[in-house]
This record gives structure tokens, C-alpha cells and sequence, in this order.
């Protein structure tokens, strides 16, 4: 990408942010279902599941609640590309000088930064429940880094799904997918204590090894095969979304 192109994506990312700034609703509501979540099987379910681990059970939680979080958040990037596409911004955009690509790397840049802020909500919620961690400053690093790979493979997925949608509920009903695989992972229960099918499909999904990889970290546990496994999974939807929403994306906006 070019100097210019940066320089416009910077400002078409200022622009989306004016619009969550101004409607920090957008960031408490990706918030809340996560919460809510959280609430719901740590003070409620959270005494009859066995996990195994060590620690409170909102420490085995956490990883895949967090997960659940982004999920929910890039949902609003399917959205808000949609409208721009409905309501001719990105036409207008096109007949000024500016790069192609940076209209789609602003959305993604947006969703990165709105998505971490949730994060922070859901963390600071979880910390207040009693979540605690023993990881080093190198760990909690990459537990970043690994939470920003998993925001922008969903973002160019919710891109996608925004270039593809034709109508606003079809924009974002892709994400209740993502938002529901969790479950039959090892987010909430070990593999181990699912039926033999179940339990298979759990582990061989790339959900369980992110959770695991980030429960590993956040534990100052060994990751093993784990992340290798997590980074190859979202590198490979990262690429394949990113691919086919660029393509997409040329040919609408081409004719």
C-alpha cells in the first residue's frame, strides 16, 4: 500500500470513528451479550461444570468469551459497509482520486479499534468477577496479538458478508454463525466431556485451538501445537475472505 493510500485510509478510519464516537451504543451493545454470557455460566452453571483446571471458572471461560466478543462486534462492520454501498458513498468515493483498497481497509481498521475497546469492557468486567492471570508482560502480548489476528480474519469475513448481503439484516445475520461455534468448542466445557461426534467436530475446528492457545497464555501454560494450529487457521481465512471480498468488491464497484 502507498503512502497515499495510507494517508486516505487514515482519514476514512477518522471518518468511521466519528460515527462510533458518536454512538458509543454500537460498542456497549457488542459488550453486553458477551456479559451477559459471562454472568450467566459463571454464577449460574459455572458450579456444576467440571473443567478440570485449576482456578475459578471464569478463568476456563474467559478465552472463549472474549472470542465470542469479537464475533459480535464485526458484526457492525458487515453493516456499515452495506449502507455505504446502499447509499452510494462508496460510488461518490470512487469518483474522487483516491485508492480502491482504502475504502475497505478503513472499515477494517475501524472494526479493530472498536473491537478492541469492547475487549477492554468485557476484560475490566471479568477482572471485577474475579478472573486472574499469571501471565508475563510477554504473554499478555501475545494474547494481543493473537485477539487482533482473530478481529481482522472476522472483519475481512464481515466484509465479505457486507458486499455480498442484499438487505441491512442480511448484513449482520452472518455473524450468528461465528457467535454460536464457540459453543460446541472447548470454550465452556473440555471436548472430552462431549459425545463422540461432537467432541470430534469440537476439536478439529479452528475455535477450540484459538481458546485453548489464548487459555494456555493467559494460564502461563505450555501452547504446544495449539497456536500453531490457531495461526494457521486464521491466516488461511484471512487470506481466502480477503481475496474473495477484494475481488467482489472490484466488480462492484467497476460497473
Amino acid at each position: 500500500m502507498s503512502i497515499a493510500a495510507l494517508r486516505e485510509t487514515r482519514i476514512l478510519t477518522g471518518r468511521s470513528m466519528r460515527h462510533v464516537v458518536r454512538s458509543p451504543d454500537t460498542i456497549i451493545t457488542t459488550a453486553i451479550t458477551p456479559v451477559a454470557m459471562m454472568l450467566l455460566f459463571t454464577y449460574v452453571f459455572g458450579g456444576a461444570i467440571g473443567t478440570s483446571a485449576t482456578g475459578p471458572y471464569i478463568n476456563y471461560l474467559l478465552p472463549g468469551i472474549l472470542v465470542i466478543t469479537i464475533a459480535s462486534g464485526v458484526a457492525y462492520t458487515s453493516y456499515r459497509l452495506f449502507l455505504d454501498l446502499r447509499d452510494g458513498l462508496v460510488q461518490r468515493l470512487r469518483s474522487m482520486p483516491i485508492s480502491r483498497s482504502s475504502v475497505l481497509w478503513s472499515h477494517v481498521a475501524t472494526s479493530l479499534a472498536a473491537n478492541l475497546l469492547s475487549l477492554a469492557l468485557v476484560l475490566g468486567v471479568a477482572l471485577a468477577m474475579g478472573f486472574r492471570s499469571s501471565a508475563s508482560m510477554a504473554a499478555w502480548i501475545a494474547v494481543l496479538a493473537l485477539l487482533c489476528l482473530v478481529t481482522l480474519s472476522l472483519t475481512w469475513v464481515a466484509v465479505l458478508a457486507g458486499l455480498s448481503a442484499k438487505s441491512v439484516d442480511g448484513a449482520s445475520a452472518f455473524s450468528y454463525p461465528l457467535i454460536f461455534l464457540p459453543f460446541i468448542s472447548s470454550a465452556f466445557v473440555p471436548t472430552e466431556s462431549m459425545p463422540g461426534p461432537v467432541a470430534w467436530f469440537a476439536e478439529h475446528q479452528p475455535i477450540t485451538a484459538i481458546v485453548d492457545s489464548l487459555r494456555a497464555l493467559l494460564s502461563q501454560g505450555p501452547v504446544g501445537s495449539e497456536l500453531w494450529i490457531a495461526l494457521a487457521w486464521l491466516a488461511g481465512i484471512l487470506i481466502l475472505a480477503w481475496a474473495l471480498a477484494t475481488r467482489i468488491y472490484r466488480s462492484k464497484t467497476s460497473s
